[in-house]
């Protein structure tokens, strides 16, 4: 029997680009989505590398010791803002839990003490967002642009960045894994 194929558009749902997505950021990307409601949609890329260098009162690399640290590119609005997803769930005042083990937020003053922690949590500093209006999520969803997961933080956090779309996609099986092994580049095939 055919697995049914998740479709909920919900906070803490993976929005996996179709390999129709050719151009730009979202180039098989995967997000997470952090917020859907019917006045819009906000989620963060979490899986485009972003190499950055930040100013040294944010975050100074010769007080890092936390080696869990990675800066994304977590969409195409507002790529100045810098955005926190996590895995401490130590803040409950400043943080939204975005799926068991992922937190959205955290002020600076966390971010320096996680940072020169050893042991300090998993961060990725993302760097912008993506955002849709009222129905334009669900009209992307329905005309084939994106495809539905559960959130994970084994996704966010543990999996390289380079093997998040394919993995996901092999995981949801039948099609979705055949639509995996179709090249980045077509002229290869």
């Amino acid at each position: 029997m055919d697995q049914i194929p998740y479709s909920h558009l919900e906070k803490g749902t993976f929005l996996i680009a179709s390999p129709d997505v050719e151009s730009g950021i979202f180039f098989r990307s995967v997000l997470i989505l952090c917020e859907h409601s019917p006045n819009g949609s906000f989620g963060i890329v979490i899986n485009k590398k972003l190499d950055l260098e930040l100013p040294e009162e944010i975050l100074s690399f010769e007080r890092l010791s936390n080696p869990r640290i990675e800066i994304r590119a977590g969409g195409p609005v507002q790529t100045n803002q810098m955005i926190l997803l996590h895995s401490s769930s130590d803040l409950p005042e400043q943080t939204i839990e975005i799926c068991e083990g992922v937190y959205l937020g955290g002020d600076l003053q966390f971010l320096q003490e996680a940072v020169s922690s050893e042991g300090g949590p998993e961060i990725r500093l993302c760097f912008g967002y993506t955002g849709w209006q009222s129905g334009q999520l669900e009209r992307e969803f329905l005309d084939g642009g994106w495809f539905l997961h559960p959130a994970s933080a084994k996704y966010v956090f543990e999996m390289p960045v380079h093997d998040i779309w394919q993995s996901l996609l092999r995981e949801m099986g039948g099609k979705y894994a055949t639509l995996s092994m179709i090249p980045e580049d077509l002229t290869l095939n």
